[in-house]
């Protein structure tokens, strides 16, 4: 049976518990045990997919379909393991069950109360298809303290209880602050945050805590004493030179050891973390570098681009350099010359995106980089923008451009309306709602033999995650092949363009899913390991 490790968090947001438990992942995964991780989400939202970047970040895909939470890709990145549809939960999701559950009288006229009803479900959540799993874990997002999460603690506190004595324990992740003027680090907000979780009935096994220094031997057997944990179970959790660190510091302060050890496994063998040390090296001991600029509308939150980043990382790992990125706002190529911004960069990316805001720049950036030979790389909506500039610069398409702008008398890109998944058909319509109606999750596509991305992949059949709603118009690919761009990977049925690239250029692709989801530090994507390498080529030429 599963054991599982419930994930909390306290003082203040954003103290990386994505990030801990996807490391935490990663190590009891190199002492050889089967682990799957899993976010349970207090907002009201069903999922993100309609909430802007700026409220949440990336939204993150899986291959199922599901828009989730952008530690699901921290959880993909570190462990490798497939997230799903059932790893990802919201209250609003929660609710929308309980609801429907409500109306079909499966309650047999029981007055609907949060508990038993709303914790019933989260419960059935985290236990739902272990996969024989020797460790499941759960990741509370938000901090203890916060009403939305209220239901959610109740619940693990529940399953403890109920799940066989020892099969479950509690990792709460916390803040030292170090107070400049006192000259030392403070553990009362700890203290405080611990107080309030054991409160509601819960006692964390191991403190992981957040500081930017050292902490002292009196300081955690302090922390220890008024937080009733183990000394040896206060785990520092000191800011790292690069995230996949992460993994080996943990482990040299004893984390996963400490988490065996509250499960009462003495003989656990030793983790192989070779990999980890491998890609530390080539990360933080690059033997070159090279700047990419990456040209979209929510440059001002890096998160909105979390896996672009780190996919870019991964090429640069490949590759043993650094990736320097240079965040470009599209909107400011519409009233400035883009080659003042982009003169002097290694290769261009412009990534996916939704609406006309900032998209006449990003036309910009890909005119750019085809005229002057350098490196590009679209994906999603930048694919989109890089056929409108072909179209309307090459082919001599003036008016060409996207019906999701308005009405078009060119719509080179056009709303999908029907597409294939599996062996269904799947309709959409314009007025339909924007909550998980996209075009989602992985699909196939079929590459050209003899493609420059043919011989990227290495072979003429992949497997990619999608979310878009918009696709470029099949109609006008023969108009564009003609003026020198070749569509190298198609869907199945040969009806939707999934790869454009440019043949006698040197290195310019446009993807319309994202390649970046699927990326990993011990597995780079090979798009990115590809794009990397052709930047580096032009770094030599600038």
């Amino acid at each position: 049976m599963a054991r599982y490790i419930f994930i909390t968090g306290g003082v203040v947001s954003s103290l990386g518990k994505g990030l801990a438990s996807a490391a935490l992942g990663a190590l009891l995964q190199a002492r050889g045990y089967k682990v799957r991780l899993r976010k349970l989400d207090p907002y009201l939202n069903v999922d993100p997919g309609t909430m802007s970047p700026y409220q949440h970040g990336e939204v993150y895909v899986t291959d199922d379909g599901a828009e989730t939470d952008l530690d699901l890709g921290h959880y993909e990145r570190f462990t490798g393991v497939p997230a799903r549809q059932n790893d990802n939960i919201t209250t609003g999701r929660i609710y929308q069950e309980i609801i429907a559950k409500e109306r079909r009288g499966d309650y047999l006229g029981a007055t609907v109360q949060v508990i038993p009803h709303v914790t019933d479900e989260i419960k059935a959540f985290a236990l739902k298809d272990p996969d024989d799993v020797d460790f499941m874990l759960c990741e509370i997002g938000g901090t203890v303290g916060d009403i939305e999460g209220l239901p959610f603690f109740e619940a693990i506190r529940q399953l403890r209880n109920e799940l066989p004595v020892g099969n479950a324990i509690f990792v709460h992740l916390t803040l030292i602050p170090f107070i400049p003027s006192a000259g030392e680090l403070k553990t009362k907000p700890t203290q405080h945050s611990v107080k309030e979780l054991r409160s509601i009935g819960i006692q964390p096994d191991l403190l992981l805590c957040r500081a930017d220094r050292a902490i002292p031997p009196d300081e955690r057997r302090k922390i220890a004493l008024f937080c009733n944990v183990r000394a040896e179970r206060v785990i520092a959790a000191l800011d790292a030179k690069s995230i996949y660190d992460v993994p080996l510091a943990y482990h040299r302060e004893g984390f996963d050891r400490q988490v065996l050890d509250a499960f009462g496994i003495e003989d656990a063998p030793e983790p192989d973390l070779s990999v980890w040390e491998s890609i530390v090296h080539n990360h933080l001991e690059p033997e070159g570098e090279v700047t990419i600029a990456v040209v979209g509308k929510y440059v001002g939150l890096k998160d909105a681009y979390k896996s672009l980043m780190e996919a870019l990382t991964h090429g640069g790992i490949a590759n043993q350099v650094r990736v320097n990125i240079a965040w470009m706002d599209s909107e400011v190529f519409e009233r400035e010359d883009a080659a003042v911004h982009l003169e002097g960069v290694h290769g261009i990316l412009v990534p996916g995106g939704f609406g006309h805001r900032g998209a006449e720049g990003k036309i910009k950036a890909a005119q750019f980089a085809r005229e002057r030979g350098v490196p590009y790389f679209g994906i999603c909506f930048g694919m989109q923008m890089a056929v409108i500039e072909a179209a309307r610069h090459l082919a001599g398409i003036e008016k060409a451009s996207s019906t999701e702008f308005g009405p078009t008398d060119e719509p080179i890109v056009g709303l999908m309306t029907e597409w294939t998944k599996g062996n269904e058909k799947v309709e959409r319509t314009e007025e339909g709602d924007l909550g998980g109606t996209m075009r989602l999750g992985a699909y196939e596509a079929q590459l050209k033999p003899g493609s420059k991305v043919a011989d990227i992949y290495g072979g003429t059949s992949i497997s990619e995650r999608h979310r878009h709603r918009w696709e470029v118009n099949y109609n006008y690919c023969k108009r564009l092949e003609d003026v020198g761009l070749l569509f190298s990977g198609m869907s199945p049925d040969g009806k939707l363009p999934e790869i454009v690239e440019i043949p006698d250029h040197p290195w310019f692709v446009g993807v319309q899913y994202h390649p970046e989801l699927k990326s990993k530090p011990f597995d780079p994507h090979p798009l990115f390991a590809s794009f990397i390498e052709a930047a580096v080529k032009q770094s030599r030429l600038v």
